[in-house]
């Protein structure tokens, strides 16, 4: 083995992540990063990999995608972080940007660093402007590691950073009846992902995200989508609520919007709740929330995700890859694939979390990196980059083949 290699695994465990080391290490799944590329990444080692994960939609547009990069480039050459205390000129042209993509209305942006921390601000403006405490979850779903965030989370999340603040519960996804049951007078919000990765990535019944709605407007409380993978185009729609007839109050996004070169997130909400910060436009900052170069690498997502043929690539990509591997589940009946999800979201669901799991290894081996849900370990994430080319998605397929005959064979 490359000696600098173990060197950084070795790094890593002494001073950032001993566990994660041990795991990947006990599976045999060791990938240390360097070169990247559009949908690939290789190891220090030499060995590539098609990358059909994406961090979870973080590369929906590649790997150090060059017009991101040419755009933050560009905007450091006049620009920095910024200063949050101050007017922003690329805070609002990219804030009238994001409005322009969203159902009238929803026009108004606070901007953040990550996922979690534009949730925790959701929950907060919920709270805020309805006055009450309670806010609703899916059983299974993610929505991060931060306080409120957290809070809405699994037991398995939370458990050992107790006591997590109050006023959470959750209901199963797609249930109408467990939420109208738990929904009571004193509920701020519900907040639920568009589709839930880390559930297993399973996609709302039809008519359920209306109806959740409906619900919440009965109860005057805020529906929060979580668009932090759906969004920019990950299901052929811009936004993964356009599929769905509905429109929330509030809306979560990040990984995808910093094009996987700039950390940036935002929460956006109804402009009818506007008030609540003009009372005190100081009562939530962020100090690199919205940071000036982020905003650039955010506007350039815009402009690329937002255009017509960019979304039919997307949408014909689905299609491809849900024939065929459809027809692979068909001809490996024994690995008992069902397919979920929506677009170039999907999740591979096996017969039980052990075929899952040496799917991963034998996948890995032949040069796919792909990680399990975590709150379903039978589905396999399969997130691919969303602009790669139809050549390079035959040759995903083909090594999928190969290796659903491996363990087949197995």
């Amino acid at each position: 083995m490359d000696s600098d290699r173990d060197k950084s695994i070795k790094l890593y465990s002494d001073h950032v992540y001993p566990g994660k080391v041990a795991f990947y290490e006990k599976y045999d799944i060791v990938l240390v990063p360097e070169k990247r590329g559009g949908c690939q990444i290789s190891d220090t080692n030499g060995k590539t990999f098609y990358n059909c994960h994406s961090n979870g939609g973080v590369f929906n547009l590649g790997h150090r995608n060059k017009d991101v990069i040419k755009a933050v480039t560009l905007a450091m050459q006049t620009y920095d972080i910024g200063n949050h205390h101050l007017i922003s000129k690329p805070k609002a042209l990219l804030g009238k940007m994001i409005a322009d993509t969203m159902p009238e209305g929803l026009n108004q942006v606070v901007y953040g660093v990550s996922g979690g921390e534009a949730i925790d601000l959701a929950i907060k403006l919920a709270r805020g402007v309805t006055g009450k405490q309670e806010i609703i979850s899916v059983k299974g779903g993610y929505h991060g590691h931060t306080g409120f965030a957290l809070a809405t989370g699994d037991k398995k999340f939370k458990e050992k950073f107790k006591p997590v603040p109050a006023g959470f519960k959750q209901v199963r996804f797609n249930r109408l009846e467990e939420l109208e049951k738990a929904v009571c007078s004193n509920t701020a919000g519900v907040i639920l992902e568009t589709i839930p990765a880390t559930l297993g990535v399973v996609a709302p019944d039809v008519g359920y995200l209306k109806s959740v709605k409906e619900i919440c407007e009965k109860n005057s409380c805020l529906l929060i989508l979580d668009e932090v993978q759906t969004g920019f185009g990950r299901t052929g729609k811009f936004w993964g609520f356009e599929n769905y007839d509905v429109k929330p109050d509030i809306v979560v996004m990040g990984k995808g919007m910093s094009g996987g070169i700039y950390p940036i997130s935002a929460t956006v909400y109804d402009e009818k709740y506007k008030d609540f910060f003009k009372e005190d436009p100081f009562v939530h900052i962020s100090t690199f929330g919205g940071s000036e170069i982020g905003c650039f690498a955010a506007m350039k997502v815009i402009e690329i995700s937002k255009e017509k043929k960019f979304l039919d690539h997307v949408l014909s990509l689905g299609d491809f890859f849900w024939q065929r591997l459809e027809a692979l589940g068909k001809k490996y009946p024994n690995l008992g694939l069902k397919l979920k999800g929506r677009g170039m979201m999907m999740g591979l669901e096996f017969k039980d979390e052990i075929t899952a799991l040496f799917l991963i290894k034998i996948l890995f081996d032949n040069g796919i990196y792909v990680v399990y849900a975590g709150n379903d370990q039978r589905v396999i994430q399969f997130l691919p980059v969303l602009n790669i080319l139809k050549t390079e998605a035959e040759d995903i397929l083909n090594i999928i083949e190969i290796s659903f005959k491996t363990m087949s064979q197995g």
